[in-house]
């Protein structure tokens, strides 16, 4: 037996022993790493979230909210319950509290399990990714944000919006340990579909958030080419034009956003 193989066997049999024994063998700085993880996924679990939002609500909301849950309670079927869970996560939305309104809608998807349920999901934690300021529930709703898109490409993988989402995603928060990791899906993106309106706007918007306004311009005038009749492409070449110092065509492009012809 080599000298290496004994120390790992002498390591092992300790560690055994230490399991065995009720031995505390873990350092005091993993024990705290730990200790916050378990409050954190506590903080942002869907029945805390749900329970933060309701003590938000006014005392007639909160009648409100009863009566939804009650029949969601009641209900006998799926059909029902899907029924009452949109209910119940549009409830949420217009009571300002995206991040509840995610987690009805991410089962709904559940139980729907069409790209189109997975993806309104994973629009709504976007929205909540958006708005949220807390670091740690901006993880909780990029991740599921992720995921939805993540199952709403994988049921359709001819839409490529689903794919443009998620890099959206990457883009409001980018992990840790890939930043680019946006525009490397977006540049893939762009290469297997380079006729997908979608694909430049969102490259567009990136280039807006990195301060890039020719770039922005460039981008977004391609996608308005591709799709003349896309509703968000003359808003986001307002702002585009604008970083750029292009009053006019600001200008002229914020009237189309605004519905103008």
């Amino acid at each position: 037996m080599t000298k290496v193989q004994l120390v790992i066997l002498l390591l092992a049999a300790m560690l055994f022993a230490g399991l065995y024994w009720g031995f505390d063998t873990k350092p005091p700085a993993q024990k705290t790493l730990e200790r916050s993880r378990a409050l954190q996924a506590e903080s942002t679990s869907p029945d805390q979230l749900i329970s933060d939002a309701r003590a938000h609500l006014s005392a007639e909301q909160v009648v409100s909210l009863g009566v939804l849950e009650q029949q969601l309670t009641a209900s006998q079927s799926d059909a029902q319950k899907i029924a009452a869970l949109k209910a119940l996560s549009r409830f949420w939305y217009t009571n300002n509290a995206p991040a509840a309104s995610g987690i009805l809608a991410e089962q709904v998807a559940g139980l729907e399990n069409t790209d189109t349920s997975w993806s309104v999901a994973g629009a709504t934690f976007f929205n909540a990714l958006t708005l949220a300021q807390d670091p740690i529930l901006r993880r909780y709703c990029a991740d599921h944000a992720l995921k939805a898109f993540e199952s709403a490409a994988s049921l359709n993988t001819t839409l490529v919006e689903h794919r443009v989402n998620q890099a959206l995603v990457y883009a409001e928060q980018p992990p840790a340990d890939n930043p680019m990791q946006a525009v490397l899906l977006l540049r893939e993106l762009e290469a297997k579909h380079p006729d997908e309106p979608s694909v430049y706007n969102a490259l567009g918007r990136l280039a807006i958030k990195t301060g890039q306004w020719d770039r922005a311009v460039q981008r977004l005038e391609k996608a308005l080419e591709l799709d003349p009749d896309n509703p968000f492409t003359p808003c986001l070449l307002a702002k585009a034009y604008e970083g750029a110092g292009q009053t006019d065509k600001a200008n002229t492009f914020a009237n189309r956003c605004n519905g103008g012809s």
